[in-house]
């Protein structure tokens, strides 16, 4: 019989080649949609582990599903890989870019899939050396960052006869979470009005950027008027050619958030409206843009307990003086305030002893080793994340580990700098270990997984999963060079 003792030295065992598949992933550091090398590494190193490989979920080239095993339970591990633009960072504390305006992993994807993708590997391993009956995968998942793929996949019923699913991201502080955050849809607004000179006859145009700009007076006079936990934020991507041309074509990208459903329909008709009433001011016409839409999250208060429980039978990452002095020189390039004094904003709740000493100990610390059980109850973030569309078709529950530094901003090279070397692979197989474990505990003890099943049907109870992306909504498509060669 092989025990959580013997999968945990498994991991440690086999986390150089996890470490390696995570720098060949921050070195490609591809955009959404476009994660050729990084889906395929992942692809082909599980297919050589005996898994069935199952590519072009819900029509995306780049998405793919590795199976292992047969019957329930069917567990599955969801993984990412895409980068962010221009965040290309050097190996090091300083902000340097590795190529400049390139892409880079601020967000610590290239962790985050190979984390899921170690979890779902050493379950593999322990079902196999025990004889157990059951289903582990992992689902390679693009386009994390704004293009929704898990909700195309999702609407695809994808992940539809899954039992349970584990997901991680990096943070700065080891937590599993069962707060939630908002969802969010994402529109374009495009106005078509008519050129003209404009010295010489700006009668005769009809300016598209103006309908833009007072759409985005309305919809900042509109943020007055909206319920808690909206946000509406907005970019010009198109806004004319040339100053002494009434532009004919203008566009603004929306993001439109919000917790509840019903929330998210009435403030994106509104906003609607606010643009149709742009088009007649300037007699443009408009057109409207769906790219797509995530839901806010359902996180599992009884996994989320499962994965605090398996932390602290793994017990804290132990960070070397030199990795404090990394994280430290990355935390001296932002302001102080960076930094959470999570004993301040904790220390009045009801949480364990030991966990209180934890934050406390870690004040103004640039590594926080700790475990710290789930104490976002109740909270909702106002960001968003397309796992939010996998939570609310089986039981869920995020898990963040220490990755980065801890005034390190989302979204920025400080994130970077800290996701190809040794703070980010601890960061990693800290959630590996974590995940496997709870993973190890949901085929081995099944009123565990009764117990998520049943609070995730309660939560559930009158609201079956539906997307709120129009059948017309399609993901983008692009040749995938390293599977099709031309």
């Amino acid at each position: 019989m092989t025990g959580k003792q013997d999968i945990l030295t498994w991991l440690e065992n086999h986390q150089p080649d996890y470490t390696e598949m995570s720098d060949h992933i921050w070195e490609y550091a591809e955009l959404p949609w476009h994660e050729f090398k990084s889906s395929k590494l992942q692809a082909d190193y599980l297919a050589s582990k005996g898994f069935r490989i199952t590519w072009d979920l819900a029509g995306i080239n780049t998405a793919f599903c590795a199976e292992w095993g047969s019957g329930s339970p069917v567990i599955g591990f969801a993984g990412e890989y895409d980068a962010l633009k221009g965040l290309s960072q050097k190996n090091q504390p300083v902000q340097e870019p590795l190529v400049p305006g390139a892409p880079g992993h601020g967000c610590g994807h290239n962790l985050l899939g190979t984390g899921c993708l170690a979890a779902t590997e050493a379950t593999k391993t322990w079902l196999e050396a025990n004889h157990k009956q059951g289903t582990v995968r992992y689902y390679g998942c693009p386009a994390e960052e704004g293009g929704a793929a898990k909700a195309f996949m999702a609407r695809a019923g994808v992940f539809d006869d899954l039992d349970a699913a584990f997901n991680f991201h990096p943070g700065s502080l080891n937590s599993p979470t069962k707060g939630s955050c908002v969802g969010v849809n994402h529109l374009r607004f495009r106005f078509h009005g008519r050129a003209a000179h404009a010295g010489g006859s700006p009668h005769l145009g009809r300016s598209a950027l103006d309908a833009v700009e007072l759409m985005n007076v309305g919809v900042n006079y509109l943020r007055e008027h909206v319920p808690e936990y909206v946000r509406l934020h907005y970019v010009i991507t198109h806004g004319g050619d040339l100053p002494n041309v009434v532009p004919a074509e203008a566009e603004v990208w929306y993001y439109i958030r919000a917790y509840k459903p019903e929330d998210m329909e009435d403030v994106t008709n509104r906003v609607r409206k606010i643009a149709e009433g742009a088009a007649l001011m300037t007699e443009t016409r408009m057109e409207e843009c769906f790219d797509n839409s995530t839901a806010a999250i359902l996180n599992n208060h009884t996994l989320a307990d499962l994965l605090y429980e398996n932390m602290k039978v793994i017990g804290p990452i132990q960070f070397t003086g030199e990795e404090f002095a990394y994280a430290q020189s990355i935390n001296d390039a932002f302001p102080a305030e960076n930094v959470n004094d999570y004993y301040e904003e904790l220390k009045n709740k009801h949480l364990p002893a030991e966990v209180l000493q934890i934050l406390k100990n870690a004040k103004g610390q640039p590594l926080i080793g700790g475990n710290i059980c789930a104490t976002d109850e109740g909270m909702v973030r106002t960001g968003s994340t397309d796992v939010g569309d996998l939570s609310r078709v089986t039981p869920l529950s995020m898990l963040y580990t220490a990755c980065h530094a801890t005034g390190a901003p989302g979204h920025s090279w400080a994130n970077v700098a800290t996701g190809a070397m040794s703070i980010g692979h601890k960061g990693m197989m800290h959630a590996a270990k974590i995940m496997a474990l709870s993973a190890i505990d949901l085929f081995s003890d099944e009123s565990i997984l009764q117990t998520a099943r049943k609070e995730f049907l309660k939560a559930t109870e009158g609201v079956p999963y539906r997307s709120s992306m129009p059948a017309s909504v399609q993901p983008p498509q692009f040749h995938n060079p390293e599977r099709f060669p031309e």
